[in-house]
């Protein structure tokens, strides 16, 4: 696998990095640059309608490459079906609560799910909260019991460092729930810090350098995840502002320079796509410590195929081109977008070891109850169809 050029700043370099054909690539920069930049974010196209309800689980089918997510590796995450953990169900005939999601999702073919908490209504069997040893305990035979496993959680990071030791006891806590639950990882949905600087991603780093040795002798990873703002550059160099803090970039993002600032045996991400290519579209220059302002295009696919094994979980969620919310995209049901997921997944390969979930932060719809769950099965479809393309 050829590692994409950052420094190219072209359109071609970021075709040739997403495999995408000229025609299209410059049809799709069109619609979504309006001007503002030259080779902005997007691939191509999935077209999967056509292969929805195609399952071909034994790895390959006839005149197509292997199978890109393997069965056991197709997860959601719940936060996409909130509204439905969160339903009365006794005020619906629709599936309600963990246990009814969970055999709705086993239902569709997902294998795996990320828990986003571990609260849902209060009439659904087992009450409000199963943040609890009980609570997990139960959850856990409700995943066996429709064939699902839990890869992971949004869950409790502490906000102290030093750590308190309330924080501590809860972090032990949640760590063991999720041995009790049967993940093999457990992370956060935010990033390790907000700030710009290195000496705040530094403390970031250490900070989770020790949380990720508490994880580890529980036999848990522990992994961070990513909006947009974490994969913009790093303000390291340059004229100092009043307060005293570089005003300028070296061209290091965030995100990459806590990968090296981490620990590898220790502290994991999960790469959110979606943002990871919002990222692509917003951070795509930076004044230099001369003043110079200099062109690199993020790769997403590019950073994880250099540091596959820290990236043991993504999220699979989609977009359709938007020319006016400042993020180049708008979410939709995965397959249904732009993002090129045939592409992103060929090039990063390990498919036996990533585990991509599905995620929709707008699935859940105030007139249409049945909207996420339907949605999840559209999106689990579209998952399955993965195929790499034939040489």
């Amino acid at each position: 696998m050829t590692a994409f050029n950052d420094e190219s700043g072209t359109g071609d370099a970021l075709r040739r990095a997403l495999g995408v054909n000229r025609r299209r690539f410059l049809s799709t920069c069109t619609a979504v640059a309006a001007g503002a930049i030259a080779a902005p974010v997007l691939g191509a196209s999935p077209a999967l309608a056509q292969d929805r309800g195609r399952r071909h689980d034994h790895g390959h089918d006839h005149g197509r490459g292997h199978v890109l997510v393997p069965p056991g590796k197709r997860g959601i995450i719940l936060y996409t079906v909130r509204d439905a953990t969160a339903r009365d169900p006794l005020a619906s005939d629709l599936p309600s609560g963990f246990r009814e999601v969970f055999k709705q999702l086993a239902r569709h073919g997902y294998r795996q799910v990320e828990f986003a908490g571990y609260n849902q209504h209060a009439n659904a069997p087992g009450g409000a909260s199963l943040e609890s040893v009980a609570g997990a305990r139960l959850l856990r035979s409700w995943l066996d019991d429709y064939g699902l496993r839990a890869q992971g959680n949004h869950g409790f990071i502490p906000s102290s460092w030093p750590l308190t030791t309330a924080d501590l006891d809860t972090f032990k806590k949640h760590l063991e729930i999720a041995n009790i639950l049967g993940m093999d990882h457990m992370g956060t949905g935010g990033d390790p810090t907000g700030s710009s600087y290195p000496a705040d991603w530094d403390v970031a780093a250490d900070k989770w350098n020790a949380l990720g040795k508490i994880a580890r002798r529980e036999g848990i990873k522990l992994y961070t995840h990513n909006h947009d703002s974490a994969y913009g550059f790093l303000l390291d160099g340059g004229p100092l502002d009043a307060q005293g803090r570089p005003t300028r970039s070296s061209g290091i993002r965030k995100l990459e320079y806590f990968l090296k600032a981490t620990d590898p045996k220790l502290v994991w991400l999960e790469m959110d796509i979606f943002w990871a290519h919002v990222a692509q579209y917003k951070f795509h220059t930076y004044t230099a410590h001369d003043g110079s302002t200099r062109e690199k295009v993020f790769d997403p696919a590019g950073l994880v195929a250099r540091n596959n094994k820290r990236y043991p979980l993504f999220h699979a969620k989609d977009g359709v081109v938007s020319t006016t919310n400042g993020m180049g995209y708008d979410m939709v049901p995965f397959g249904t977008g732009v993002i090129d997921y045939t592409t992103f997944f060929s090039r990063v390969g390990e498919r036996n070891y990533h585990n991509p979930m599905v995620e929709d932060d707008n699935s859940p719809s105030a007139t249409d109850p049945a909207q996420s769950l339907r949605e999840a099965k559209i999106s689990y479809d579209n998952l399955a169809a993965l195929r790499a393309r034939r040489r």
